[in-house]
This record gives C-alpha cells, structure tokens and sequence, in this order.
C-alpha cells in the first residue's frame, strides 16, 4: 500500500496560493485516477484508489501545514504503511516556478510541513515531489507573505503544466520506478544552495 500526500492549508483564503501547489497536485491525480479527496478521515480529506497493482491511500492533511505530520503519522500507524512508501508533494521556494525536485529521502530543507512528517514519522525516509514556486522578488518581503499569496496571471498555465508534470510522476513512484520520474521530471537544481535551510 502506498500514501500519496498532498500539503497545503484548508480554508477557501488559501486556495490557489503557492504554499497549496500541493493541494493542487493531488486534486490532479485524484482526477487523473476518477476519484475525488472528500472523505474526512485522519484528520484528513481522503480517497483510495489503485495506480498500478498498488492500493493508494490520497490526503489532503486538514491540520495546516506546519501539522501536516499529525494526519500522515496517524494513518500509516493504521495501515502499517512504512515511510518508504509515503509520498509527499509540497510547494519550494528554492525552485523556480515550473521546475520539479524528486527525491527519495532527505531533510525538511526548512519546509515546516516536511519537518512536522519527519517528526511524526521519526523518518526523513519518505520520497518527495517538491514543486517550485519561486522565491521572493524583494529581499525584504515575508516569506509567509510570498508563499501565501497566489500566482502571477503569466506562472498560471505553466503550474498546471507542471501540476501534470507531477501527477505522471507521482504514478512512476507508486508503481516503483522512482528512477525514470527522476529522469524525466528532475529539469533543474536548487537555484541558491543558501536558501535551502529558508524557514517555510
């Protein structure tokens, strides 16, 4: 069994904002697949479905993202679901809009929704989809600000690009070929290795 995990915040204010890409993704795949995340469950909005021969649990943690480890640790505890085969999809502001980071294990790089599934999960071994967002024009402008607020009109058709982007791999990872989405979906590096510590 696999866990797919989509983070952002609940609540129509967050909708469509950068830190929500996550949400966004997994709306995508929850589509791709025929199913739609609106059961509660976990403190969660969830569905199940099958990619591949994998039985897939979907979530949508409704406990705001610095929480989001509350809902993920409480349903692999349930389903016995090692960390290994949770996947996470978060937003990154150290990637320029439109750019995709998989990797299969790794730190919270300052993310606090990663960070709250490291700690509920006592792992960093989980794989993740990381989906760049940009970082700040302004230097002085608050980061919470930045990843709270919603795309330009101009980034808008390429995210949901990249949203399929990231739907495509995400069925990779499931079905255990984490090297061909890395292959295929890893375009570019961390744009400034100072900002990967950036608290989010």
């Amino acid at each position: 069994m696999f866990i797919v995990v989509g983070l952002g915040n609940p609540g129509r204010e967050y909708e469509q904002t950068r830190h929500n890409i996550g949400f966004l993704a997994i709306n995508a795949l929850a589509e791709a697949h025929g199913v739609k995340i609106d059961h509660l469950k976990f403190n969660a909005l969830t569905a199940t479905t099958v990619i591949g021969t994998e039985k897939v649990l979907l979530m949508k943690p409704q406990t705001y993202m610095n929480n989001s480890g509350e809902a993920v640790g409480e349903a692999a505890r349930f389903y016995k679901v090692p960390p290994e085969n949770i996947l996470v999809i978060s937003d990154d502001v150290t990637l320029e809009p439109g750019t995709l980071r998989i990797r299969r294990k790794g730190s919270a790089g300052g993310h606090n929704g990663l960070k709250s599934i490291i700690n509920h999960l006592s792992s960093d071994g989980f794989p993740r989809i990381k989906i760049g967002v940009g970082d700040r024009v302004h230097p002085n402008e608050d980061l919470a600000d930045h990843v709270l607020g919603k795309f330009a009109r101009e980034d808008i058709d390429l995210m949901n690009e990249t949203i399929k982007k990231a739907v495509a791999a995400a069925d990779l990872i499931v079905k255990g070929e984490t090297a061909e989405a890395m292959n295929l979906y890893n375009t570019k590096k961390k744009k400034n290795k100072e900002n990967e510590d950036t608290p989010v």
